[in-house]
């Protein structure tokens, strides 16, 4: 049998990634999030901080949205092409390393479009953590020094950096809950009810 997957996108402030290691440790399987930027760096030898670069958005600002040759195809560019540190071989190297873990082991990963990636794999489960407003805002304040204004401008911002991220590299749009298995309130189901959501649901998918 194919080694399970459970891919987790989520607002900032949902709480996602805490249900996302939660679940994890349940199932007893690797929780990645931030490890594969590195895991790619390895991989291709380019500098971890042009990945972080994409990450954060600053290199995606310059590129034109909704081109379809950078929606992911899975083909990589070899050293020596002009295009090697383009934004498209930087995720495409970040989506190699999910692909070949997948091959080695069962896990846990937030973020990096990973349900998209994996729209067609087998034993996938693909999941989106969303709350409320006012519970994200108070969630973000814990983390995030500065007025309620400026959690809000954060989370605002963050919104629009995932939705930019995710259309360029899917052509679709982020928190669309056709691109997902399972959608989970997290402000109106705790932490500890998604984990037992999600938990449910792998069961009825590995049991079809």
């Amino acid at each position: 049998m194919d080694h399970v997957v459970i891919t987790i996108a989520r607002q900032y402030g949902s709480g996602g990634r805490t249900v996302g290691k939660m679940l994890a440790e349940r199932l007893g399987i690797s929780f990645y999030d931030k490890q594969i930027i590195h895991m790619a760096s390895d991989e291709s030898g380019i500098d971890v901080n042009l990945f972080g670069k994409i990450e954060a958005g600053d290199k995606i600002k310059t590129s034109l949205f909704g081109n379809k040759s950078s929606i992911y195809k899975g083909d990589l560019v070899r050293p020596g092409s002009r295009d090697f540190i383009s934004d498209e071989n930087l995720f495409n190297y970040q989506a190699k390393v999910v692909n070949d873990l997948a091959e080695k082991e069962s896990y846990v990963i937030v973020g990096r479009c990973v349900n998209y990636v994996f729209k067609d794999r087998p034993n996938t489960l693909r999941v989106f953590v969303h709350a409320p407003w006012e519970f994200r805002v108070e969630q973000a304040s814990q983390k995030i020094s500065g007025s309620r204004e400026d959690v809000e401008k954060f989370l605002l911002k963050d919104d629009k950096r995932k939705q930019e991220y995710y259309r360029k590299f899917t052509g679709g749009v982020w928190n669309d809950a056709t691109n997902y298995d399972l959608c989970l309130n997290s402000g109106k189901l705790g932490f500890e009810k998604c984990v037992d959501a999600i938990e449910a649901q792998l069961k009825i998918m590995l049991d079809k």
